[in-house]
């Protein structure tokens, strides 16, 4: 069995938890309240600007020349691909494209997590944190899709992206390298590569979270 298999297993509890919270729930039935939304993309567009610079950092660090091209790559599509989506969210859903925002919370201790072990943890650790972000997304995505009767859903964007074949192979070339590199390790690295990607799933799963709860610095409320 690979080694993204076995994680998966151990992450499905919090997986199932995912597909049940109002936030995710209500996403896919079209009937999330917009500031719920709007606070969401908000804070998620913050995440992609950071998230895109670990994963071309990450690419910096790999010895594949393959790897190290992709992972630039995937940084890109982070920071330009979907912040063009955003954009176009912003004008949708009534947010200000230039207006400052605020790092709140989850979104902070996601960023930094993140890009601490992409820092200072090896390669193989840094990848297995990155993973979630891909692949959690592209799960929920495929389950929203599976869900839909029509084109009603005024959230319909945001689930075609994610459950589109475009974002689909760049999850399984981040999959690959990540087993490949497990393969080629020892159990210590294995383990620590683990629980990296349970701690990047439970931020997933706090990320949605906090946009439901409204989840704000308490100077900000």
């Amino acid at each position: 069995m690979k080694w993204t298999e076995h994680v998966w297993k151990d992450i499905q509890p919090l997986y199932n938890k995912i597909l049940a919270m109002p936030f995710i729930q209500e996403l896919k039935g079209g009937t999330l309240p917009l500031e719920k939304f709007q606070f969401y993309m908000l804070q998620d567009a913050k995440y992609l600007e950071h998230y895109g610079r670990a994963l071309a950092a990450l690419g910096s660090k790999a010895m594949d020349i393959d790897m190290a091209l992709d992972f630039f790559e995937f940084g890109k599509n982070a920071l330009v691909v979907e912040k063009a989506l955003h954009e176009a969210y912003f004008q949708q859903f009534g947010l200000e494209q230039q207006q400052e925002i605020t790092i709140e919370p989850t979104c902070h201790h996601y960023i930094h997590f993140l890009k601490s072990t992409v820092a200072f943890d090896s390669i193989e650790v840094a990848t297995a944190a990155i993973l979630p972000c891909f692949w959690i997304y592209k799960e929920v995505g495929d389950y929203i899709l599976s869900q839909q009767t029509g084109d009603a859903n005024p959230y319909k964007n945001w689930i075609d992206t994610y459950s589109g074949e475009e974002f689909a192979e760049g999850v399984k070339k981040a999959l690959a390298y990540t087993d490949q590199l497990a393969e080629n390790t020892t159990q210590q690295i294995r383990e620590a590569m683990r629980q990296a990607f349970i701690t990047a799933s439970e931020l997933e799963f706090m990320f949605w979270d906090a946009a439901y709860q409204n989840r704000q610095w308490l100077a900000n409320r």
